[in-house]
C-alpha cells in the first residue's frame, strides 16, 4: 500500500514529494558541514546512489519524503521525513535536514516540522512519531520541545564524532500531545 503523499502548505513554504529530479540539490546538501555534523551523517553517497533514492522514494509504503520549497520557488531547500512508518503500532520516526546554513533560523524547519506532523497524525493516522537528536544540537531540541516533542531519555555516546562519543536525546509526540497543543483532530 502506497501512504497519501500529497503537497502540504504552509506560510513561509511548501511540502512536497521527493522526486528523482531533487537529486541534484539533495546531493548538494552532502556538501554542508555544519548539517552533515547536525544529523550525524558520516557515510559518503555518489551522486547516482542519491539520484536512486530520490527515484524509489515516491512509491515507498513505509515513509513519506517530502522536499521543503519556498512558497514562490519549487527548488529543494531541505527534507523532511516520516520513515520506519508501522501502521500495525501507528508509530514513524522523523527527521528533518536544510540544504545549508543559508536556510536556518528563518522558521522554514520549524514550519516544515509542523506540516509533516499534521500530515502523520491527521492524514496518516499515527498515534507516536519519534525522534533522536544529538546533545550537541540544543537549537533542534529547542524547537523539537516547543513544538511539542517530549523528551523520553538519553542514549549515551551513540554516535562518534571527531574522536568524540555524543548523547542521543529521544523524544516522542504522541497524538494526545498534537491534540492538546493543536487543538486538532487527531485520525
Amino acid at each position: 500500500m502506497t501512504l497519501p503523499k500529497p503537497n502540504l502548505s504552509g506560510t513561509l513554504i511548501n511540502l512536497r514529494p521527493i522526486v528523482k529530479t531533487d537529486a541534484p540539490g539533495m546531493f548538494a546538501a552532502l556538501d554542508d558541514e555544519e548539517g552533515m555534523r547536525l544529523t550525524g551523517t558520516t557515510a559518503s553517497f555518489t551522486f547516482e546512489q542519491v539520484e536512486n533514492f530520490c527515484a524509489r522514494l515516491f512509491d515507498a509504503d513505509d515513509r513519506v519524503d517530502y522536499a521543503i520549497t519556498l512558497k514562490d520557488d519549487p527548488t529543494y531547500i531541505g527534507e523532511v521525513v516520516l520513515n520506519e512508518i508501522d501502521m500495525d503500532t501507528r508509530s514513524a520516526q522523523f527527521r528533518i535536514a536544510m540544504a545549508g546554513k543559508q536556510y536556518y533560523n528563518k522558521g522554514y524547519g520549524s514550519e516544515a516540522t509542523y506540516l509533516i506532523l499534521k500530515h502523520g497524525f491527521e492524514t496518516l493516522g499515527l498515534h507516536r512519531i519519534a525522534l533522536e537528536v544529538y546533545d550537541f544540537n540544543p537549537r533542534a531540541q529547542y524547537v523539537y520541545e516547543k513544538i511539542g516533542f517530549v523528551k523520553e531519555g538519553v542514549q549515551r555516546d551513540v554516535l562518534l564524532w571527531e574522536g568524540k562519543y555524543q548523547n542521543g536525546i529521544l523524544m516522542s509526540m504522541l497524538e494526545d500531545d498534537w491534540r492538546a497543543k493543536y487543538g486538532e483532530a487527531a485520525s
